[in-house]
């Protein structure tokens, strides 16, 4: 059928500005893609790309789903009460401050289209996670990337970049993919020279992984900082990624301002009783961390026998420069059936970042890494 309304073939729909100029983001490649592409069993591929916890889900978080499931044609709870009351008691916040997302990107996202326009400028760290940037673009408003620092965020170089136009700036802690963290005077000194006008959201999506009792916790400065909103996921050492669960704390102000934005039911009832039940399982969080922590040493220790320099590393992941061009090193990873991260859209184009793993899939992974290494080294 023919369309008089866009006679001569020419395409009236066009995207605001900003859209057309963007580059999905590319996430970790699925294991079953691998499989159909190289024809593997998936059975036999590691994927170590997705910062995603290696131990599976919690057995409550099972439970709950289970319990949850004759409820399916019913609507979650949108405002997520029994959620939010478990995060105010475990946080020590009103359950008026917490915000709740399908995962924390759309906690990103809700900000940026809550604070910013197309007249707006949004900073954030070279080397930070891709969604800053995605969601800055995607309003039309201008993002600012400042240059990182060792490889992390140069917070008095970014407080130096805000000027009248800035709205949002995003800061990770730790930040992927390169793992490093901010101390806490560090922290303290970049909220106070951030005018009072300009949100800025603290990025602590890998924060449950800290054992270090100096390490700065976001909530310490809620109460002074009203332009402060702290994002945190379900997806890491809470082991419910594909749940998409993430949420804010913020003030009541900023809260309500979110919540204006919010699609409702953004959060699914599996997703509600999942998260609710495994903040009860505080085993399974120390697990985590202990995983998460042998497994770094595991792999730090790999690196340096292979000559290999990296990143030091607060999250549950791990950059490797592995002194060439990345991107072969990776395909060869790939035909040893292991998952990797390229990581040079970030602008690290000779680094993998290498999620932490259980001890066999890490050692899997340095050895077929050592394959590849010395096979590229004679070709």
């Amino acid at each position: 059928m023919s369309n008089d309304n866009n006679k001569g073939g020419s395409n009236p729909v066009s995207a605001v500005r900003g859209v057309q100029g963007l580059q999905p983001y590319q996430p970790g490649k699925p294991i079953d893609e691998l499989a159909r592409e190289l024809g593997l069993d998936p059975a036999t591929i590691i994927k170590l790309a997705s910062n995603e916890n290696p131990l599976g889900p919690s057995a409550k978080a099972l439970a709950a789903i289970q319990a949850e499931l004759p409820e399916l044609c019913r609507y979650p709870d949108g405002n997520g009460y029994e959620l939010k009351q478990k995060l105010s008691l475990r946080l020590g916040v009103d359950p008026a401050q917490v915000t709740l997302g399908n995962g924390s990107n759309d906690i990103l996202e809700l900000v940026t289209r809550a604070f910013a326009d197309s007249s707006a400028e949004v900073v954030y760290s070279q080397h930070a996670f891709a969604v800053y940037a995605i969601a800055t673009q995607a309003i039309g408003a201008t993002h600012v990337p400042v240059p990182a620092k060792d490889w992390g965020h140069d917070l008095e170089a970014m407080a130096a970049a805000i000027n009248d136009k800035t709205r949002v700036v995003f800061v990770a802690n730790p930040n992927n993919p390169t793992g490093t963290a901010i101390s806490r005077d560090a922290l303290d000194r970049f909220l106070n020279a951030v005018p009072a006008g300009v949100i800025v959201v603290l990025d602590e999506a890998y924060g449950e992984y800290i054992e270090d009792p100096d390490f700065p916790d976001g909530l310490q400065w809620v109460g002074r900082h009203p332009n402060l909103v702290v994002t945190r996921t379900f997806s890491k050492a809470w082991g419910l990624a594909a749940l998409r669960v993430g949420y804010a704390i913020s003030s009541p102000e900023v809260a309500d301002i979110l919540n204006r934005v919010r699609q409702p039911f953004n959060v699914s009832a599996l997703g509600l009783a999942a998260a609710s039940a495994v903040l009860d399982d505080e085993e399974y969080l120390q697990r985590s961390r202990e995983t998460n922590r042998k497994g770094m040493q595991q792999l730090e220790t790999g690196f340096k026998a292979l000559g290999l320099s990296f990143i030091p590393s607060k999250g549950n992941f791990i950059a490797v420069d592995v002194g060439r061009e990345a991107m072969p090193v990776y395909q060869g990873l790939l035909q040893e059936g292991v998952i990797v991260r390229p990581v040079g859209g970030y602008g690290m184009p000779n680094h993998l970042r290498v999620s932490i793993g259980l001890p066999e899939e890490n050692r899997r992974f340095l050895e077929a890494l050592g394959r590849v290494l010395e096979r590229l080294e004679h070709t």
